[in-house]
């Protein structure tokens, strides 16, 4: 990464978000972001001014529809241009796992009886469950197994499972448990080359940085909005030439309106436009770090995601090393985050406590996490985890700063 010496203004960051002001969040260390982020005053604003001046039913030539309607339309345009996407390339939903649920039902028309689908036993379960259901059409569900030792998908056990029958893999951009970033593009070359349509999780990934889904090459991809600065919504990429040749799932008039047709209804329309605060924020942060104004919304998310990578690495290494150190914790995942070969999303489990007690008493001092199986129950039960207790999570994203690092090692020292 070349950022001409520049590092991330986490005062500057932490700035733009509201909750670290707020009275009852602003004396914690927040460590739950991969259930949920923070939202920057962009988004706040934005939402209040859509239901203080336009909240109308949208696309009527009256003032407060009209623009309602461009807001509306301005927002998916503007994400679009974030991940290097056409705007009638993606669909906003209710959340991923719905999104994907619809996915599934569309492509279960391409299921003949003893076609195969490959899911991963290391994704959340929203990018696991709607794939295997696919069995009740046909399917032949085939899991593609994380190495037990050292937590990753390898390769070259996936090329062993495809073969001519093989017709969608589903697999996890990111890990929400074990936090490594999968190489997806190189996945999508495989599968590709054996004509599999590929769905990409991005949900762990995309808070470190939003994908170029192009460059990546992947035919279908999503992520959460709320973990992504936003309000409760998913986004949901597809390739045109995939999307169009699927059939309608809304109402009958918009038949060949893709995306609209993969899923019911329509999207919630003052959320949808507080996605232009997400953008806004993005803009302010390129700003305030660079001078080039004149570059693509794409070139400045790149620069951006350089910048937040530095960060996040400089923030979460301490917290790995420690983790890696301590006999009596159990690390889940690599041991360091070098050029973004891991999200800063954490797991562990301890040897003498359960994962509940660690949770509590890191509550008593300020530190803002859980225990859970995070709905990737399969993962911790192939790792021999008790799933109701499950693991300890620490996930970090960019306005976290180093004294919440701090914090949290001087909190498990008295642990």
């Amino acid at each position: 990464m070349t950022l001409e010496n520049i590092k991330l203004d986490i005062d500057y960051v932490r700035s733009q978000f509201p909750a670290f002001k707020d009275p009852l969040s602003k004396d914690w260390s927040f460590f739950e972001n991969a259930g949920g982020s923070y939202v920057p005053k962009n988004v706040i604003d934005k939402l209040t001014e859509f239901m203080t001046s336009t909240k109308v039913q949208p696309y009527a030539e009256y003032p407060m529809s009209k623009i309602a309607g461009e807001n509306m339309d301005k927002a998916t345009h503007l994400f679009a241009k974030m991940i290097n996407a056409k705007s009638n390339e993606i669909l906003i939903g209710g959340s991923t796992s719905i999104n994907l649920y619809v996915l599934s039902n569309a492509l279960k028309h391409n299921i003949n009886k003893g076609d195969e689908v490959i899911v991963t036993n290391q994704d959340h379960e929203a990018n696991i469950s709607p794939w295997r259901r696919l069995k009740d059409y046909g399917a032949k569900i085939i899991e593609w197994k994380f190495d037990s030792n050292d937590h990753e998908l390898k390769i070259a056990d996936l090329k062993k499972l495809i073969n001519s029958k093989t017709k969608i893999l589903a697999v996890t951009h990111c890990s929400n448990i074990v936090g490594s970033v999968n190489n997806l593009k190189e996945i999508c070359d495989l599968a590709h080359n054996n004509d599999i349509i590929v769905i990409g999780d991005g949900v762990s990934y995309a808070p470190h940085g939003f994908p170029n889904v192009k460059e990546l090459g992947v035919d279908f991809y999503t992520f959460s909005l709320y973990k992504t600065y936003g309000p409760h919504l998913a986004l949901l990429y597809g390739k045109e030439e995939i999307l169009k040749n699927l059939p309608n799932q809304n109402h009958e008039f918009l038949k060949g309106q893709y995306p609209y047709t993969i899923n019911p209804g329509g999207p919630n329309h003052e959320e949808l436009v507080s996605l232009i605060g997400i953008y806004e924020y993005f803009e302010n942060l390129y700003s305030h770090h660079f001078d080039n104004k004149n570059i693509s919304i794409l070139d400045k998310i790149d620069k951006i995601n350089d910048l937040i990578s530095l960060h996040e690495e400089y923030i979460a290494n301490p917290i790995l090393d420690y983790l890696d150190k301590r006999e009596d914790l159990n690390l889940i995942g690599k041991k360091r985050i070098i050029n973004k070969n891991r999200a800063p999303t954490i797991s562990f489990y301890s040897n003498k406590k359960t994962s509940k007690e660690i949770s509590h008493t890191l509550h008593k001092f300020k530190i803002a996490t859980r225990n859970d199986n995070f709905y990737a129950w399969r993962c911790l039960k192939y790792l021999g985890i008790d799933t109701n207790d499950g693991v300890v999570r620490l996930s970090m994203t960019h306005y976290n700063n180093i004294e919440d690092s701090e914090k949290l090692i001087k909190a498990l020292e008295n642990i």
